[in-house]
């Protein structure tokens, strides 16, 4: 009996161990056939608006079902991107890349340009510096990639009141501005912040004439916001008394007399007209002599 029991057990545990055997089999099987393709990858951390060379690329194996859209796979993608066809020179990328990340096309700058800050500017869009302290560039946290507003302060002419002066007002003139460089630095990977003295902004052509006037006529601060902010605010700017909570003076008015005058209007009250008196009766005696009559009144 009890060698029967053993029998069995042996015979079961050599059942699943073929089991086991099988399906291990066909999972190794499944990952050999798996189908890939060769992707350009950033062989190392590459900053915006820089010439790719070869030391900076390399291909992977990529399964074939998660390659990402626009990715450049093989030899041939990665020869154009070291000597474009057209220019036959190296791509240039308009976005900071990391190691092991995929080169794709829409991070590419467009054929022919050349390498440096220009690279990353869009198009219908102008780089301008505008110093900055500590102060003003946010103690250092406005780096490459952030939105700005841009704030003025400064003197409005048409605010004096009462002959006195009392117009100095703070407005913010521009914003959400992209925020190119910092100093000399384009890169947007670092989060530490950097007290710098010049910060450089993508601006459009009107934009880059308002902010050229507001730093000649006042000083300029920046203003952080959102990353994901892009709803534009419309403010009236502040005035020294509106920060004291002060309400603007008015001129007295001067008095002047008023001189009554007294109207007399004439009435016209229609009148009955007057019955004619009635004559007085006086006694009457006629006289008759012959043939001639006379009479007297008493």
């Amino acid at each position: 009996m009890k060698n029967t029991r053993a029998v069995v057990m042996i015979a079961i545990s050599v059942i699943i161990g073929l089991a086991a055997v099988v399906l291990a089999s066909n999972w190794v099987k499944q990952q050999g056939s798996m189908s890939t393709s060769k992707v350009v990858v950033a062989a190392k951390d590459i900053d915006l608006g820089t010439r790719l060379a070869p030391e900076m690329l390399t291909l992977v194996e990529w399964p074939k079902g998660s390659t990402p859209s626009g990715a450049l796979m093989g030899e041939e993608a990665l020869g154009s991107l070291l000597k474009d066809p057209q220019t036959l020179e190296p791509r240039v990328l308009k976005v900071s890349v990391l190691k092991g990340e995929a080169i794709l096309e829409p991070k590419l700058a467009p054929v022919g340009t050349k390498g440096g800050l220009s690279a990353v500017i869009s198009e219908g869009k102008r780089a301008i510096t505008v110093r900055v302290n500590d102060v003003v560039g946010v103690a250092g946290f406005a780096l490459p990639g952030n939105y700005v507003d841009i704030l003025v302060n400064t003197e409005d002419d048409n605010a004096k009141i009462n002959g006195k002066n009392d117009k100095s007002i703070s407005k913010i003139v521009l914003e959400h501005i992209l925020v190119l460089a910092v100093a000399q630095e384009a890169g947007r990977d670092e989060t530490k912040p950097k007290v710098v003295n010049a910060v450089t902004l993508e601006v459009s052509p009107d934009q880059a004439e308002k902010l050229d006037l507001a730093r000649s006529i006042g000083t300029l601060s920046l203003v952080l916001r959102n990353q994901i902010d892009s709803a534009p605010v419309t403010t009236e700017g502040v005035f020294k008394r509106d920060l004291l909570n002060r309400a603007p003076e008015v001129l007295p008015v001067a008095q002047t007399k008023t001189v009554e005058k007294t109207v007399v209007r004439k009435v016209y009250v229609a009148r009955k007209p007057v019955a004619a008196p009635k004559p007085v009766q006086r006694d009457k005696v006629e006289v008759i002599k012959g043939m001639e009559r006379s009479s007297n009144e008493y």
